[in-house]
């Protein structure tokens, strides 16, 4: 069936980098506003970044603005680039897809189950 597999999460250093990646399996995103959402224990889940259909627009949490990039590799992939990660960035991670073209995909929506990053010296 339909679904978002997240990947890439795992222990990094301060300062280190990490590229995440969500893959949909049996469906294509490209009608589909892509986001990575966060969350730790006792938090509410924050939107990280989005972005639009193909040719459109991203945009980004101000805590993450000129230190991770949201992109799209193919019609079924996308990407969080994620550099010079602090402790704060610390959390699981969950790729998200959004119906944006109701002609084709109506109001559909798909959630990973979330990969984990831990920022730790």
């Amino acid at each position: 069936q339909v679904q978002l597999v997240e990947s890439g999460g795992g222990l990094v250093q301060p300062g280190g980098s990490l590229r995440l990646s969500c893959a949909a399996s049996r469906f294509s995103i490209s009608s589909y506003t892509m986001s990575w959402y966060r969350q730790v224990p006792g938090k509410e889940r924050e939107l990280v970044a989005a972005i639009s259909i193909p040719g459109g627009s991203t945009n980004y949490a101000d805590s993450v603005k000129g230190r991770f990039t949201i992109s799209r590799y193919n019609a079924n992939t996308v990407y969080l680039q994620m550099n010079s990660l602090t402790l704060e960035d610390t959390a699981v991670y969950y790729c998200k897809a959004r119906c944006s073209r109701v002609g084709i995909c109506g109001t559909m929506e798909y959630w990973g189950k979330g990969t984990l990053v831990t920022v730790s010296s």
